[in-house]
């Protein structure tokens, strides 16, 4: 299988990354207090393909194995308690 450029995207608020068909190949977050979550969908009202709990005030990186998740678009429904999250796809 042919390989592809990895890009990035970073989104502070639930919504799309606009980026179209993809593969999530990474995921790094901030977090603040309290009971951080994060939840992708594919596309909005789609099946959730990513939903993630995390550990308060800290970063955190998530590694997708193999070719990673593959999506319609990108769409974060649940941001509880983050600064911000980078998507690494292809």
């Amino acid at each position: 299988m042919p390989s592809s450029d990895v890009q990035a995207t970073r989104l502070t608020a639930t919504g799309s990354a606009g980026v179209g068909p993809a593969r999530i190949r990474q995921i790094q977050i901030l977090s603040t207090t309290g009971s951080p979550r994060l939840t992708i969908t594919d596309a909005s009202g789609g099946a959730t393909v990513l939903d993630l709990d995390f550990k308060a005030s800290e970063t955190h990186s998530v590694n997708i194995p193999g070719d990673g998740v593959r999506v319609s678009d990108i769409y974060v429904s649940v941001f509880t308690a983050i600064t911000a999250v980078t998507v690494f796809y292809a």
